[in-house]
Parts: structure tokens; sequence; C-alpha cells
């Protein structure tokens, strides 16, 4: 907000030819082969469909689900879609969350996945860095000050591969419940059941178009650099 009031996030403008942030995404996908897409729409779906249309003009498949308003939650729209075979036939779903811009490499991230046999793979990024400043505080007396520290943790991305049996798991998860978030809900649900969840660890540029703050401090030149 206030830009979503006017347009759905992954149409927004980015770099320096503005075009819309899930083009980039869709290149990234078309770049590793992967050129046969499911997007899960909702809010304001019709400028998605509109830009994209089949997408024929970009060289690859699309097609459109909508969404289900009585599941919510990024798990919830999964479920949906796969309820009425968006994902039917398919071994591996890579899923990738409509606001992350990346040069992740997929195809290996895919390929680390099959070759372990996991039920779930989330990119992981060594290392965050906080938007803020940090103070080290004693009582009320500040001993030191870090501007927008980097913290040594495992970040996710937003980008996850799963494999057919996660989706049944969510159905496991719905019972009665409003809304399934696809990591907050489902990654926990399968680590507690003993399923094996791998991490593939990148230090691939990402950034997370989450905020208005975080659209305005897009640095357009590394942007740009993801569609070539």
């Amino acid at each position: 907000m206030p830009l979503t009031y006017y347009m759905q996030k992954c149409m927004i403008p980015v770099g320096s030819l503005q075009k819309p942030l899930l083009e980039y995404i869709l290149h990234l996908l078309k770049r590793h082969g992967i050129v046969e897409t499911r997007l899960l729409v909702g809010y304001k779906r019709e400028q998605i469909v509109n830009y994209f249309g089949d997408g024929g003009r970009f060289g690859i498949g699309i097609e459109y689900f909508v969404d289900n308003p009585e599941l919510g939650g990024s798990g919830g729209a999964l479920l949906n879609a796969a309820r009425v075979g968006a994902f039917e036939g398919a071994d591996v779903l890579l899923v990738y969350y409509g606001d992350i811009l990346s040069d992740i490499d997929l195809s290996a991230m895919v390929r680390q996945h099959v070759e372990n046999g996991s039920v779930a793979t989330l990119a992981v990024a060594k290392g965050f860095q906080v938007p803020v400043g940090v103070a080290d505080v004693d009582g009320i007396r500040v001993r030191g000050w870090v501007e927008k520290p980097l913290i040594d943790l495992n970040a996710g991305i937003g980008i996850v591969a799963l494999n057919s049996e996660a989706l049944g798991k969510l159905e496991a998860l719905v019972d009665g419940r409003k809304e399934v978030d696809l990591m907050g809900d489902l990654v926990p649900f399968l680590i507690e059941g003993g399923k094996r969840v791998d991490a593939y660890f990148t230090d691939a540029f990402w950034y997370d178009v989450g905020s208005t703050e975080k659209y305005e401090k897009i640095d357009n030149g590394q942007v740009d650099r993801l569609l070539v």
C-alpha cells in the first residue's frame, strides 16, 4: 500500500525499462527451461491476464488458476490449484513467490532436490541485512550502534521445490482452518513428520519487493541485469 490500491503487486514496474516484476520472474524460469507455468491469481488478476495472456509472446505457456477465497494463505492457494488439477502428472513443483527478484540457479536447485529425494527444498541465502540500525544497550546506556547489520542466519528467499507428497500433506493441514501458509505451516509440518526437508544454499542476487520502502530502494542497474 498505497501502490497496490491501483495495481497487483507483481505488476509493479521495476528497472529502467519499467517492466512488471512478474516479467523478470518468468524470464528467469524460461532461462532455466521452465516454459510451462501455472499462475495462481486473485486480487486484480485481470491486470496479469491482460498483459501476459497465454504467454506466447514471451516464449512460454501460461495457465491461470483463480484462488478460492474460502481457503486463504500461500498454502491455501497451492492446494486450491491442486484440487482442480493444476499440477496433475507433475512429480516436482517449483513454487516462486510473486514479489521476489533473483538470478538464482533454478536448474541446480531442482537438480539437488531430485537427486536427494527431498520432499521439500528451500532456497536459502546466508546472511540477512536488517533494514534498521541496531543498538547495543546496557540498561538505558547505548554502548554501541551498528547501522543495518548483516546477521549470520539462513534466510529463506521465497522459492521452494516440492514433490507431490507435500501436496498430500497440505490436505492434512486444512481440517477446518481458514488459512494455510506454505512456509509457516507446511514446512514445519513436514519436518515434524520426519520428512526430508533440505536447503539449497545460494549466493545469488535476491530482493524481496515486499514494501513501499523496499520498492523505492530498488537498484535499477541490478534489476536490468536480470533480463540479460
